[in-house]
């Protein structure tokens, strides 16, 4: 009888595990390029990305896009050596618009994980829980990183963790229930706006919010409202409560940022610069700054937040807050491919995602054109 020969992508692959095994790599360095593995082999580049890529399937490497691939090791340091128990991934969701996931937050979310599922040869789709907000029939080879919607039921979640659902919570989280979850630090975003806007020399900053009070709000503009004061606070700045506009819709619209920068500017001290927390609600902001006869940012600089893919076409260009959610995406998918038995030990996985700031021409010094 003949003997089937050992396919060369199973012989580098082979060989590579021993090797890693061995310590032959240096742990902090990318390993070779799959170009680089076909001169050492001598063999196809076809091969050799056949072969790393089987490698990442079982957990030995991992692909960072622009720096290259590397081994990935155990909390000990060590090599892992085990394989990947997911064969899908689904993000969950509350019955969100299709239309929305243009949206930078979700698309860049959407992003990260299929990066990460593609680098692990893991299946990738959107789940709809639906009026009955249900997952799909239990499988042990599936893991869910769960949108939750601000007003979801946390029984709901009580019952899926004590039927050992595989499950990451994104944008909201519920620690009482120790639910893995990575969420963008809304915090430090608050504070990294308003820290723009006083190291620019303003100090009466008005800011627009989400809710019906500054009591009611959802946790991200809650946040958002804390990172504000606390950046006052660090520039010995005192908080103003009428420098802070509140506005109740269900949805960001231009409408909302209008209405609140009306607001602020009706003060009989209107704010210098003005914190406004969506870029949705600073398209609106910016046109009530205008009708106004104001100048952006001669007269009033203005900062957004979410960094979505109109602001920098903006006239002037937007100052924002991008949430970084490419790297929230990467993270839950990652959670739940090589952290879960961790969560299983009764470790609580949990992370936030520092946002970035990016600087355009809507802000300026105070006084900079005097």
């Amino acid at each position: 009888m003949k003997l089937e020969k050992t396919p060369m992508y199973q012989t580098i692959v082979d060989d590579l595990k021993k090797k890693i095994a061995a310590g032959a790599f240096d742990l902090n360095e990318p390993l070779p390029t799959q170009v680089e593995f076909a001169k050492i082999y001598n063999t196809s580049e076809i091969t050799t990305r056949r072969a790393l890529t089987e490698l990442a399937n079982e957990g030995y490497i991992y692909r960072v896009r622009g720096k290259g691939t590397f081994i990935r090791l155990e909390s000990d340091g060590k090599p892992r050596n085990k394989s990947i128990a997911l064969e899908r991934i689904y993000l969950a969701h509350s019955s969100i618009p299709l239309r929305t996931f243009s949206h930078r937050f979700y698309s860049d979310l959407l992003a990260g994980i299929q990066e990460v599922c593609e680098e692990h040869g893991i299946k990738f789709h959107l789940w709809d829980l639906g009026p009955n907000t249900s997952l799909p029939p239990k499988d042990g080879n599936t893991g869910f990183v769960l949108l939750p919607s601000a007003t979801m039921n946390p029984g709901i979640l009580r019952d899926w963790k004590a039927d050992s659902r595989k499950l990451v919570t994104v944008h909201f989280y519920y620690p009482q229930l120790q639910i893995p979850y990575v969420i963008v630090d809304n915090l430090t975003g608050g504070f990294l706006a308003t820290q723009h806007l006083l190291s620019l020399g303003h100090r009466r900053i008005g800011i627009v919010l989400t809710g019906k009070s500054v009591i009611e709000m959802n946790q991200e503009f809650s946040l958002r409202l804390q990172g504000y004061r606390l950046a006052l606070s660090q520039y010995n700045v005192e908080f103003d409560p009428s420098l802070v506009s509140v506005i109740e819709e269900d949805e960001e619209s231009a409408e909302m940022g209008y209405a609140g920068a009306e607001r602020l500017l009706s003060l009989p001290q209107p704010p210098t610069g003005m914190y406004v927390t969506s870029d949705y609600k600073a398209v609106g902001a910016m046109q009530a700054i205008k009708d106004r006869g104001h100048r952006i940012p001669e007269d009033v600089s203005v900062i957004g937040y979410d960094d979505t893919m109109t602001s920098p076409f903006m006239e002037p260009s937007l100052t924002t807050i991008n949430q970084n959610t490419l790297s929230v995406g990467r993270r839950a998918a990652e959670m739940l491919i090589f952290d879960w038995k961790q969560h299983e030990e009764g470790r609580f996985l949990k992370e936030e995602i520092v946002p970035k700031l990016i600087v355009r021409d809507s802000t300026t010094e105070l006084d900079a054109f005097d």
